[in-house]
């Protein structure tokens, strides 16, 4: 095996002059140049707001589990009391995402706009249940009589304002998505006026 001899120079150089020639090679920087103590290397000083924003953010992180849920029962507190008054006002930013967008808005208008036979039926009820609860033959029948005139007043009536509804959203929102506005509007049909949510923003009579 050949030995190849290792000039000495290479083993016995001096460090000193490996380092001043790296300090050559380095890049020249203004010393002039001032930087905020602080400032993190390479990363420019943050502005005062951004400083502020950073440190709230980081006050605000939960730090143990308990922190964490208590935050989120808060937030999810303040969504649903802004849902409640969004129902109350009807500020479409807050509500649910089943009465959000112009549809559902002129389908609830259509509805609050005219008597609807179907919001009637509750109080309509409560009286038949009365009158069939009493052990007379003859008002038990009046009672029957009144339930099949309510049903069928209120399937004709759901009908014919469908039928409207429908013809005034293809005239309204022209080859936009309407679907499910219908059965919408015919759900709210059943409630009666100031139950309803989101209120009532038109008056009786009013076209939407």
């Amino acid at each position: 095996m050949r030995v190849y001899p290792v000039p000495l120079g290479f083993v016995f150089r001096s460090r000193a002059k490996d380092e001043k020639a790296l300090a050559d090679k380095a890049p020249v920087t203004d010393s002039k140049q001032t930087r905020d103590p602080q400032a993190p290397k390479g990363r420019p000083t943050p502005k005062r707001s951004e400083a502020q924003s950073q440190r709230r953010s980081v006050a605000n992180t939960p730090t143990t589990r308990k922190d964490a849920a208590k935050r989120q029962r808060d937030e999810r507190r303040a969504a649903m009391e802004r849902q409640r008054q969004a129902l109350a006002g009807g500020d479409e930013r807050y509500l649910p995402a089943r009465d959000r967008g112009p549809v559902r808005k002129f389908a609830r208008d259509f509805v609050d706009a005219r008597f609807n036979v179907a919001e009637f039926f509750l109080p309509l009820a409560v009286v038949i249940l009365v009158l069939s609860v009493v052990r007379v033959a003859s008002l038990q029948n009046i009672a029957l009589l009144l339930w099949l005139i309510v049903i069928v007043l209120i399937v004709i009536d759901s009908i014919f304002s469908a039928i409207r509804l429908r013809k005034r959203l293809a005239e309204r929102f022209s080859g936009q998505n309407t679907r499910g506005a219908v059965p919408y509007a015919l759900m709210r049909s059943l409630q009666m006026r100031r139950l309803r949510l989101p209120k009532p923003q038109v008056k009786r009579g009013e076209r939407p």
